[in-house]
This record gives C-alpha cells, structure tokens and sequence, in this order.
C-alpha cells in the first residue's frame, strides 16, 4: 500500500463533504466578530481552506458593503475547484482567488510580508502545529493585521488513558492554558477566545459518518480504502466515547508591535490611583456595592498587591479597573476576579478588556494557577474563560452554569473542585 492510494483513499473519504473540520458559519461569524474592526475591503487569506465554506462567508461578509478580498490556499486541487463553483454560484467569484499551494511554505509576491489584514485558518493550523503557525504566518500580517486560528485541545485538566491513547499518537493536544501562553510567547495579544460547542463537531461528523456508511456498503476494498475507512470509523468512535474531554478553540490574535496594542496602557494601580479607582467603579455600577467591595477588600487579608490593574485613557486617567483577591476552591487556593469596572465614557472601547489581559498576564507571571468568575457569558470566554462546572467547581449560592467561570493558568497544576469560598467582604 503506496503513500499516494493512501492519499487517494483519505480524499475519497473526504472529498465533496461541506467541511473538512469541526464548524460553523455561527462559529466564524463569532470569531469575525472577536477581530473587531476591518478596513472597508479587507486583504484576507484563508489557509488549509479545503471546499471553502469559511471563505465564501468571509468574502461576503467580512469588511464593509463591497465585502472582501479573499486568497482560498490549499494543495488538493479538487477542494479548490469546489471553491470556485460555490464562488461563482454565490455571485463571489470577483472576491475569491484560488491558490494552490502548501500553506507552510508561502513564497512569492503574493505572499509578501504584510500582505493580509487578516489570516484565517479553521482547522489546519495542526497540519503545521500551534506553535509552527504562528511563527510561519505572522510576517504576513499587516499592521493591525489579527491571526485567527482553531486548534483542537483538551477540555479537561486529566484525560482520561481512552483519549489519550488515541491523541497522543497523533497529535499531542494542550489545554487552553498553553496555547494561551504559547501565543503570548509568540508575541500575540490575545483579543479573543471561542470554544467551539458540540453542534460544530456535528456539522462536520454527520456527513462524514454518512460517507463511510455509503463506501462501507459498496463492497469489498482496496488495502488503502481499508485502512482510510477504519482510521475514520475510529475516529468518530473516540469522539463518542470521549468527546467531553476535547474539544476545539477559536483564538483571535494580533501581533503586540502591529496596530494598535498600545491603545490602552495598563499597570498595578498605586496609593494615587485609589480615589479614581472608586471612582471609576462608582460611575460603572447602579449602586456603590463594587466600590466599597474594592475598599474592603484592600484591608483584608485576601488582598494581593500588584494585582490590581488599571488602563489609562489617553489623558493619564484611569478608564478601567480589573481586580483579582485571594479565594479557595475547597481549602485550595485560587483567585476571584472581582470588580471589572469601565468608565461609561470608555466602555466598549477596548479598555475593559485590556485591563483584564494585563492582570491575568501579571497572575500568570506570578505563578497562580486558577481564576475564577461570576460574569457574563457572552464577554469572559475572550479570555479563555469556560464554564466552571466543568471542573467541578460550584458557587456557594445559586447562580446560572455559564455565568460562574474558570481559567486555569497553569496546567501543570491539579485544578481543585468543590464549593468556592469567598473572602469576608465579598458577604457570601
């Protein structure tokens, strides 16, 4: 059995499903949005792109009214070809060009350093690795330019021996924790955080399953369809059996010398900073309830120093406040993150959520393990928030699942679960 009837059977599977990885058009639609602003007809270039679903909708709806400018990139040709009736179908053939090409391996004029304002990448980035793609396709940004990627990870902190035996073969999955870390390393802001849900596997796996039913049923196989038919059938076996243990993850990133990640400096607050910050939690809140929580908090023992964060607004002014204090997870130390305050004047400017990166850099600098939260579902998850339950973390008084969160910080260290403890002034 050749390298090449392997291929051929593997596309045999493969070819002429709608995906070729776990998604949605909800999910891009998401991770879109997590970029926040593109200029009026943006350069975008989708890698690994397969039968094209993310660029089509890329190219329609990405950018302003005359929609984008997209460069579909894959070396099965026949995905290409998909491509490109979908895109002539859809009225978007003057928006997407095809290349075939090896996404690893990007030369030539059209792939000029700072060429795209946007990379994209659902799926793929694992046929280089997490950490390979993003060194390969930074250079490609242009200033301001956001990566964005979907990675296949663990979504416990302990998979279990199943999983492992068969990931680990394959490909070597981290936790968001690492890849967090690993993009920070790599010099990327992290602007946000998607966590793909099971209906996105569906997409994917149902037409795959239907597929190997249909060339299962047709007869006796060559060696390499064989092989190509079990390797699958396995694989949708280990998502059944095991699929609450992994998962996959959208990130949003920016380069931290591109555009503008210096729009909103942050720092630890100082003794000048306290007034202001009480403040800026008094204008951010219907009631002083988080502005005398901060004041009580200073003068307990659950205070850390340098863990209260603030971003300046562009006359030196505090326009946002972030704060993490001590708290336990059944006798295990962990952190609260409590109050997040913005100025109404700066609120959904972006200070809200640079204060929130910068103290959770500066807790994982210090070598703390878990942060817990009480918030909104739809604004944490950016952070790599998930729902706490998951670890078998509770809140001490009743409050919906997906509003009480967890972020471990480092996965080398066993997450605890049982009922969160509070410090005194928080009054639970």
């Amino acid at each position: 059995m050749t390298g090449d009837a392997s291929t051929e059977a593997f596309f045999a599977v493969h070819r002429g499903l709608p995906r070729q990885a776990p998604g949605s058009d909800a999910s891009t639609r998401r991770l879109l949005s997590l970029c926040g602003p593109l200029p009026e007809r943006p350069r975008i270039l989708d890698l690994g792109c397969g039968p094209g679903r993310s660029a089509l909708l890329l190219a329609a709806e990405a950018g302003g009214a005359s929609g984008a400018e997209v460069t579909a990139v894959d070396l099965y040709a026949p995905f290409l070809e998909e491509l490109r009736t979908a895109a002539a179908a859809r009225g978007l053939a003057g928006r997407v060009r095809t290349v075939e090409a090896d996404m690893g391996a990007l030369t030539g004029e059209d792939f000029a350093d700072g060429s795209f304002d946007l990379v994209w990448a659902e799926g793929s980035a694992y046929i280089l690795g997490f950490d390979a793609a993003l060194a390969r396709w930074k250079r490609l940004l242009a200033p301001g330019g956001t990566l964005v990627l979907t990675e296949c990870q663990w979504t416990v902190p302990e998979p279990s021996a199943g999983a492992r035996a068969f990931w680990d073969p394959h490909y070597a999955l981290r936790t968001t924790a690492r890849n967090l870390a690993a993009a920070q390393a790599a010099g990327y802001r992290v602007l946000g955080v998607h966590h793909l849900p099971d209906a996105d596997w569906a997409e994917y796996y149902g037409p795959l399953a239907e597929r190997v039913r249909t060339l299962s049923g047709a007869g006796a196989a060559a060696p390499a369809m064989a092989a190509a038919l079990a390797a699958t059938r396995e694989e949708l076996d280990v998502r059944a059996r095991h699929g609450d243990e992994y998962g996959y993850t959208g990130y949003v990133l920016r380069p931290v010398t591109a555009g503008d990640g210096d729009a909103w400096p942050t720092r630890p607050e100082t003794a000048a900073d306290v007034a202001a910050v009480r403040e800026v939690n008094l204008a951010a809140f219907e009631t002083p309830l988080e502005a005398d929580l901060v004041d009580a908090l200073r003068t307990d023992g659950a205070w850390l120093p340098g863990l209260s964060y603030v971003a300046e607004a562009p006359d030196g002014s505090v326009a946002a406040h972030a704060l993490l204090t001590a708290c336990e997870v059944d006798g295990v130390r962990a952190l609260a993150l409590a109050p997040m305050a913005v100025a109404p004047a700066f609120q959904r400017s972006g200070a809200g959520s640079a204060v929130v990166r910068a103290l959770l850099a500066a807790a994982r600098e210090r070598g703390e393990s878990l942060v817990l939260v009480l918030g909104h579902p739809e604004y944490y998850p950016r952070f790599g928030f998930t729902p706490a339950s998951r670890f078998g973390i509770r809140a001490p008084f009743e409050v919906p699942d997906e509003a009480m969160m967890a972020l471990v910080l480092d996965d080398s260290v066993p997450v605890p679960s049982g009922t969160i403890g509070y410090p005194a002034p928080f009054g639970v």
